[in-house]
């Protein structure tokens, strides 16, 4: 949850049963190469992304990131992010833990949750934290 609009917009995409198989084909990525290959198709045929049908792409970036490292659930406001992780994640705890001793910012909210706590008005920085934070879990 990105706390914006997320969608590919009447105006962009006019048919609704294209729009639902674009939806579908979205969920169905399940790497970066394809999510890239859907967002080249979006261009070639419906022109420049708008905003939401940029957010619904990041969202499904995150998605795809989140999954190897156990993270089952975003919620990134302007106030804070805040992860979820599925039960046992894969990630070594370590890190977690050197994560929240090193950084003022991060701390555990639940056994399963860590909360980011930066101020992000803007959404695609908030989108680039999310993303330097998976890469720090790696």
């Amino acid at each position: 949850n990105l706390h914006c609009a997320a969608l590919l917009p009447n105006d962009y995409c006019g048919d609704i049963l294209q729009r639902l198989v674009i939806y579908k084909r979205l969920a169905n990525c399940t790497t970066q190469e394809e999510l890239d290959e859907m967002h080249q198709e979006l261009i070639d045929r419906f022109g420049l992304l708008p905003e939401p049908a940029q957010t619904l792409l990041d969202s499904h970036c995150l998605r795809i990131l989140a999954k190897p490292l156990g993270i089952s659930k975003v919620d990134a406001s302007s106030e804070a992010i805040q992860i979820q992780f599925v039960q046992d994640p894969p990630i070594d705890p370590l890190k977690i833990i050197t994560l929240i001793q090193s950084r003022r910012y991060v701390k555990m909210t639940g056994q399963d949750r860590l909360r980011i706590e930066l101020k992000h008005d803007d959404l695609h920085q908030r989108v680039l934290a999310i993303r330097n934070f998976f890469a720090e879990l790696r």
